[in-house]
C-alpha cells in the first residue's frame, strides 16, 4: 500500500461499516448489482475527504487502484453514478440514520454524554475568491467586507470530549438561532443523552431553558445577553440565574469553544464551501461533511 492511500483507509473502513448498518446491499432486486450501496457511500465519503467533485473522485479511484480495492470495487463507477447515488443516499432521513450509526459506533452501548456544545456556522456557496467578494462589497461602508444574500448554514451539537458531531441541522442562512435550539436538541437526543448543553447567546431564551430542563431533564447554559442591553434583570427564572452565576466554570461553560473547534476541523480538513447550487443538494453536501467528519474520528 502506497503512502498516498494510507490516510483514507480509515474513512473507507468506517464508511463501509456505517453504510452496512444503514443500507441494504442493493437498492432494488433488479438493479445491475455492479456496486453495493455501502461501496457508493464510501466513494462519497472519499469525495469529501479528498475535497474534490464527482469527476475528481472517479479519477482518484482510477489512479489509486489500491484505494479502489480497499473499497471493494472491481470497476470504477462513472461520475454520474456517484451523483445519482448522492441524491439517493444522502436524503435527510437516510443522512440522519448515517449520522446516528456513526455516533452509536463511537459511543457503543454508552449513549450518555457529559456535555455537548451547540453552535452554527455558514459555508460559502461557490468558490469565488475572497478578493473578488471584497471588491463587490458596498463602497463607503467601513464595516461591510462581505457581500452575500444567502449562504449554506450548518447547525451542529458536538460532544465536548471527542469533537464528534452528535446532532446536525442543514439549512440556509442568514436566520436567527433562537428558534433552532429545540430542533437541534431533538436531533441530539435521538442519538445521545447529554447531561449538559452549552450554547452561545444566540440561543438564549427562557422557553429554550424550559424545553431543555423541564421537558427533557438536560441542564442548559447560555449567556442571558440576547436583545438590547438593559440595566434591568432579564425576564425568566433561568435567564436571571444565568446572569448571576454563568462564567467559564459554572456548568462547564468554558467548554463551549469545542463546537468552534469542530467547525474548524470540518472547514480545514474537508470544505469551507459547498459547490451545489440547489437548496436540496446543498443540504446533502452539509450532511455528507458531518458524517465524513465522524468517520475520520471513529
Amino acid at each position: 500500500m502506497s503512502t498516498t492511500t494510507k490516510s483514507p483507509l480509515r474513512v473507507v473502513r468506517n464508511a463501509l461499516a456505517v453504510g452496512g448498518d444503514v443500507f441494504r446491499l442493493h437498492a432494488h432486486r433488479r438493479c445491475p448489482k455492479l456496486y453495493t450501496q455501502p461501496q457508493l457511500f464510501a466513494c462519497l465519503a472519499l469525495k469529501a475527504f479528498f475535497k474534490t467533485d464527482y469527476r475528481g473522485i472517479a479519477q482518484y479511484l482510477r489512479d489509486l487502484p489500491d484505494l479502489a480495492r480497499a473499497v471493494g470495487l472491481s470497476r470504477v463507477p462513472h461520475f454520474t453514478t456517484l451523483h445519482k447515488a448522492a441524491g439517493r443516499l444522502l436524503r435527510r432521513p437516510r443522512a440522519r440514520r448515517l449520522l446516528r450509526a456513526a455516533v452509536r459506533r463511537s459511543f457503543r452501548r454508552r449513549r450518555r454524554s457529559p456535555r455537548v456544545a451547540f453552535d452554527s456556522s455558514g459555508l460559502d456557496c461557490g468558490h469565488a475568491s475572497r478578493y473578488y467578494i471584497r471588491r463587490r462589497a458596498r463602497k463607503g461602508s467601513p464595516w461591510q467586507t462581505v457581500a452575500y444574500t444567502r449562504y449554506a448554514k450548518l447547525e451542529v451539537s458536538v460532544d465536548c470530549a471527542s469533537h464528534l458531531i452528535v446532532g446536525a441541522l442543514a439549512g440556509r442562512g442568514p436566520r436567527p438561532d433562537v428558534d433552532r435550539f429545540a430542533p437541534l436538541l431533538d436531533e441530539t437526543l435521538a442519538n445521545v443523552q447529554p447531561r449538559r448543553v452549552v450554547a452561545d447567546a444566540g440561543y438564549d431564551s427562557e422557553p429554550n431553558h424550559r424545553y431543555a430542563r423541564d421537558d427533557h431533564g438536560v441542564l442548559s447554559f447560555m449567556p442571558a445577553t440576547l436583545g438590547r442591553p438593559s440595566p434591568k434583570p432579564p425576564t425568566g427564572y433561568h435567564r436571571r440565574r444565568m446572569r448571576r452565576r454563568l462564567d467559564k466554570r459554572y456548568g462547564g461553560y468554558g467548554q463551549r469553544w469545542q463546537a468552534e473547534a469542530a467547525f474548524s476541523m470540518v472547514k480545514r480538513r474537508l470544505a469551507d464551501a459547498v459547490a451545489a447550487r440547489r437548496y436540496g443538494s446543498q443540504c446533502r453536501e452539509l450532511w455528507l461533511l458531518c458524517v465524513t467528519h465522524n468517520l475520520m474520528i471513529l
